[in-house]
C-alpha cells in the first residue's frame, strides 16, 4: 500500500478558480471587489516573498491587494495607529499583520486592535470565540487549509478518531473545533503527552493524524494506522532539505492519504486568506444593507 499524495498546489488552484468565479459574481452584483491590506514591518526576504505570493493569488482571483510597509524601527504606538487607521477606512475590507515583527513590537497587542470584521487571519480573540459557537466564517488560515485537505479525500469524518499533535493557539486549538464540528472524536497531544510516553499510543489509533510541532520525525512512520489520513503542517530545514514533522517515507506506506512537505498545507493556506477576505467583504456589505 502506498498513500495518495495530497497535492496542495493542485488543490490551491482548484480553490482559486472557485473564488475567482465568486468574486466575478460579487463584482457584477455589487459593483465592487474585496480590498485587502497586508501590513508588513521592514523588508525581510522571506516575508516579502510570501507577500508577493499573496499578491499573485489576489490578482488571479480578482481581489484588490495592498501591501503597506512600515519602517523596521516603527514604534508600538505608530504601529497601533496604522491598524486603527485601517479599521476606520471603509474601503479596506480585510487586514492582516505580516509576521515576523521586530522584537520590540508586541504582536499580540497589535493583533487585538484589528477590527473583528476585518480580521483576515481569524486570530482576533473575538473571532476565536465566535468559532467556538460556530458564528463566524473567518477561520484561521492554516486550520482551514488542513480541513480543505481532509475534505479533498472524500472520507466521511463522522465518528472517526482524529489526533492532533501540537496545541498552538493559531493552528491546533482552532483545528480541534473544526474537527469537532464534523463529529470526529478529537484528541489533542502536546509536550506532556510525549513526556508521559503516550504519544505513540494515541497516534496508532488515529484515523486522521495532524502534526504541527516543528520537530522533524516527531511522529514515526510506523505509528501510522493502516489507511489513515496524515496531514503534516510542520516545516523544518535539515541541511539544504525541507522536511515535515512526520517520518514521511515510512508513513506513506501505511497511510491512505498524506501531505508532502513542502507542497502540501502551505499553498492552500495563502488561498484561505483570500477566502477570508471575501467572507469579510460580504459580511460588511450585509451590515450596510
Amino acid at each position: 500500500m502506498s498513500a495518495k499524495i495530497l497535492d496542495g498546489k493542485s488543490l490551491a488552484q482548484d480553490l482559486k478558480n472557485t473564488l475567482r468565479d465568486e468574486v466575478t459574481s460579487l463584482k457584477q452584483e455589487m459593483g465592487a471587489v474585496p480590498h485587502l491590506v497586508n501590513v508588513m514591518v521592514g523588508t525581510n526576504h522571506s516575508a516579502c516573498a510570501y507577500a508577493k505570493a499573496q499578491e499573485k493569488a489576489a490578482q488571479f482571483i480578482g481581489i484588490q491587494y495592498e501591501l503597506e510597509t512600515l519602517p523596521e524601527d516603527v514604534t508600538q504606538e505608530d504601529f497601533s495607529a496604522c491598524i486603527k487607521k485601517l479599521n476606520d477606512n471603509e474601503s479596506a475590507n480585510g487586514i492582516m499583520i505580516h509576521k515576523p515583527v521586530p522584537e520590540h513590537i508586541d504582536y499580540s497587542e497589535v493583533a487585538k486592535l484589528v477590527d473583528t470584521d476585518k480580521d483576515l487571519e481569524g486570530i482576533n480573540v473575538t473571532n476565536i470565540g465566535k468559532m467556538l459557537v460556530g458564528e463566524t466564517k473567518i477561520i484561521p488560515c492554516t486550520p482551514a487549509s488542513v480541513m480543505e485537505h481532509i475534505k479533498s479525500t472524500g472520507v466521511d469524518l463522522y465518528g472517526k478518531e482524529a489526533v492532533i499533535v501540537g496545541h498552538s493557539v493559531i493552528v491546533c486549538k482552532p483545528l480541534s473545533l473544526l474537527l469537532l464540528e464534523q463529529f470526529t472524536t478529537v484528541t489533542v497531544c502536546h509536550i506532556a503527552t510525549s513526556e508521559a510516553g503516550r504519544l505513540e499510543e494515541h497516534v496508532r489509533r488515529a484515523d486522521i493524524v495532524v502534526v504541527a510541532v516543528g520537530k522533524p520525525s516527531v511522529v514515526k512512520g510506523d505509528w501510522i494506522k493502516e489507511g489513515a489520513i496524515v496531514i503534516d503542517v510542520g516545516i523544518n530545514q535539515i541541511n539544504d532539505k525541507i522536511v515535515g514533522d512526520v517520518e514521511f517515507d515510512v508513513a506513506r506506506k501505511k497511510a491512505a492519504f498524506i501531505t508532502p512537505v513542502p507542497g502540501g498545507v502551505g499553498p492552500v493556506t495563502a488561498v484561505m486568506l483570500m477566502r477570508n477576505g471575501i467572507e469579510a467583504f460580504k459580511a460588511q456589505r450585509k451590515k450596510k444593507g
